[in-house]
């Protein structure tokens, strides 16, 4: 007598058999990566493998597994504003988890890095690896912390540097100090000149903060870079000063920092963000009087739109490997999904889109790092800036669409919570288009530098630059200079219009720009790194998306039925 297993039975292995295909280290299952990673690095590369290796594993195994707990509701940081006792300590509460992820994050060395500054490169491929489990908790406080890492190398007195550099770069969680920016107050986030924050400079040098601020994300850091305008300083962002806050006074005693309450957020839900009144805070003022807002657009807010990219692509990685792998093992009509064109073009889409970003936000970290040494010409700064822009606008749209477009390989299952990461990675993803500038202000502020400081006309020079080299293909060099001459040329169409329809026009020619640019990146890596066909036909294929209009020919299913195969 024939015993057929049940159908339900066979579909379960597949669904374990999918969990246990996941990589077993997040680091060295991600091969193109690697390349990159090695182009840019150089012979600082087989030092930071080091890290890289053990901290994929971790990724991948026990922080996986820490986060995904740490994120249950019953599991979020809540708010003890007193002590048993009734002193007040503004403390946050976090389950074991929070802090045994944190063991492994900061374990990285991921701001240990900055102790040889420049060196972005070094904390940010950290940063990429940890955010393959999304914001775990921690990946917003980094961000954070490099912004006050660098605000204090670059401004700090020897006194403030000598008491608190040192705790921010340790890779010790037990000790470190965390850092954290607070410029949103109710009355509006973009708008920071309206702040209305008030610093008063005291008798002795020393100054005091008074007055709210509405969006606090890790409101539990050891250091607080603020906001503040001076008494009878101008009006709007000239008269804003940068302060540092400690949470805490020499004593020991809680500063003039006083929580309202935890925001209940979409995402990042593991991070405490709140908002805070400020009480004669014991503040510092850190640079120029009146120059606190360049200090924080150059120092913090531009190193933050870095993080946020990276982010988004280790978002965007983690969901395309959880598609792929399902599509592998998920069986449909007697044969996997990944068998089917639609999935292979699905997949290789994504896929497609996932390399590009990410060369393109690491050139962008790379070139960060030749600023700061002062290895680069005035027109590398203003193809940066406009650059480090544009990219954080382009990045969070498209991890946020690749974790959509993840889900929809799972089907009903990416809805479900429990079933995988896909949900988390989402709500993550969410948040990280509205922090740091929303698409509408990263547009205006484009927009702005066209106007005023021709940042378009160092970015398609310096693009161009990329696809002077001879190893550069010589059929799509030329292609891709093309792409970018006629979104040049759309450009300044767009800066001849009235003021109100210029930055219309430009909201759609910024995902064409970045194509160009991501394009040009691609094609100048490929040129220097040794051949590699799978690389070549992603490219390829994201050329057919965004440059061109596809040939639907065989020759076009086969390279999409390749694309898909891999992770």
């Amino acid at each position: 007598m024939r015993h057929d297993r049940p159908a339900n039975e066979a579909g379960r292995d597949a669904l374990n058999a999918w969990r246990a295909d996941h990589p077993e280290n997040a680091y060295l299952a991600d091969g193109f990566f690697r390349r990159i990673l090695g182009l840019y690095a150089g012979e600082k590369t087989k030092g930071l493998e080091e890290d890289l290796i053990r901290f994929g594993a971790e990724v991948a195994g026990p922080l996986d597994t820490l986060v995904r707990e740490n994120n249950l509701h019953t599991n979020l940081p809540r708010l003890e504003k007193f002590d048993g006792l009734g002193n007040r300590q503004e403390k946050i509460e976090h389950h074991p988890t929070y802090h045994q992820a944190g063991r492994y994050i900061y374990g990285s060395g991921v701001m240990e890095a900055y102790g040889d500054h420049p060196n972005h490169l070094g904390a940010l491929a950290r940063f990429y690896v940890s955010s393959y489990n999304g914001e775990a908790g921690h990946n917003c406080p980094l961000a954070c912390t490099a912004g006050v890492i660098r605000v204090l190398q670059e401004l700090g007195s020897d006194e403030l540097k000598q008491r608190f550099l040192q705790r921010l770069l340790d890779r010790d969680y037990d000790i470190h100090y965390e850092g954290a920016q607070f410029l949103t107050e109710v009355q509006g986030g973009s708008d920071v000149g309206a702040n209305a924050c008030v610093a008063r400079n005291m008798p002795d040098g020393s100054w005091r903060l008074s007055g709210e601020k509405w969006f606090c994300s890790n409101i539990d850091a050891d250091l607080y870079l603020m906001t503040a305008r001076p008494d009878g300083a101008d009006a709007g962002t000239r008269g804003l000063g940068l302060f540092l806050v400690p949470r805490l006074l020499e004593d020991g005693q809680v500063n003039g920092v006083h929580v309202r309450r935890l925001k209940d957020k979409l995402g990042t839900r593991s991070m405490a963000s709140g908002e805070a009144d400020f009480v004669d805070a014991v503040a510092y003022h850190m640079g120029e009087v009146g120059h606190g807002f360049k200090h924080m657009m150059e120092l913090v807010i531009n190193t933050s739109r870095l993080y946020n990219a990276v982010g988004c692509s280790g978002v965007a990685r983690r969901a395309y490997v959880t598609a792929q792998l399902y599509a592998k093992h998920r069986e449909a009509f007697g044969q996997p999904v990944l068998n089917y064109p639609l999935m292979q073009e699905h997949l290789a889409n994504m896929r497609a889109d996932l390399q590009a970003m990410t060369s393109g936000t690491f050139y962008l970290v790379a070139t960060q790092d030749a600023i700061e040494r002062e290895e680069a010409d005035e027109s590398a700064r203003g193809f940066q800036r406009m650059s480090i822009n544009l990219n954080k606008l382009v990045t969070a749209k498209w991890a946020r669409q690749m974790t959509v477009d993840a889900i929809e390989v799972l089907g009903g299952n990416g809805a479900i919570e429990s079933f995988s990461v896909l949900p988390r990675l989402l709500r993550d993803a969410i948040v990280y288009e509205n922090w740091e500038g929303t698409h509408n202000t990263l547009i205006m502020q484009i927009y702005r530098d066209m106007k005023r400081y021709k940042v378009h006309e160092a970015f398609f020079e310096h693009t161009r630059s990329l696809l002077r080299s001879p190893a550069v293909c010589e059929r799509r060099g030329p292609e891709v200079e093309r792409a970018l001459n006629d979104v040049e040329s759309k450009v300044n169409q767009a800066l001849e219009l009235h003021e109100v329809a210029g930055p219309v026009v430009l909201r759609n020619l910024c995902e064409p720009i970045a194509a160009a640019y991501y394009s040009a990146v691609r094609l100048s890596e490929l040129a220097k790194l040794e051949k590699d066909a799978t690389e070549d036909q992603v490219l390829e294929h994201f050329m057919d998306r965004h440059l061109r209009t596809p040939t639907l020919n065989e020759a076009y299913f086969k390279r999409v039925a390749s694309i898909s195969q891999g992770v």
